[in-house]
């Protein structure tokens, strides 16, 4: 029986089939592009929230300020501390009020690019599946005549 070496078949064979690093690069560009959406929606939301807050604390000085003036009759403190707690309450809803629409927003955005990025996921990724399935069809019936060929002359050989 003839020593046949299929190293360089195989190795024809393996190099036939193809490696298209396009679609990672695709699918690398599209999840940067949906980590920049979805840094722009958390930097937004965080921006709303510090004005939220940076108003509040403002508002709360104010009021504050208003308690600590001298007062003529000593009732007048204790309705100005009761005014100030009356309003700390109603700052307090108003501003929970405001953090909730923006958490209601940035949900709102999340599920948007959620479902935008599905849905561009799946059709990149049937794209490339159809691809590479065309690709290595043809490199396998490449491949299979090559390991036909050689292998017919190595039994032509052989004899």
């Amino acid at each position: 029986m003839a020593n046949t070496d299929f190293t360089k078949t195989m190795q024809d064979m393996m190099g036939a089939f193809p490696v298209d690093m396009s679609s990672m690069q695709d699918m690398f560009k599209s999840q940067a592009a949906l980590g920049e959406k979805m840094t722009k929606v958390v930097l937004e939301a965080a921006e709303k929230s510090t004005d939220i807050s940076s108003k509040w604390a403002k508002d709360a000085l104010t009021k504050i300020g208003e308690v600590s003036v001298v007062k003529e009759d000593p009732a007048e403190y204790s309705k100005s501390a009761t005014d100030f707690a009356s309003n700390s309450a109603e700052m307090a809803a108003e501003h929970m009020a405001a953090f909730a629409e923006i958490a209601k927003r940035v949900q709102m955005d999340t599920v948007e690019l959620m479902l935008a990025a599905g849905k561009d996921a799946s059709a990149e990724a049937t794209a490339a599946v159809q691809k590479a399935t065309a690709d290595v069809t043809a490199a396998a019936k490449k491949a299979t005549a090559e390991v036909t060929s050689a292998a017919k002359k190595a039994t032509a050989s052989a004899k």
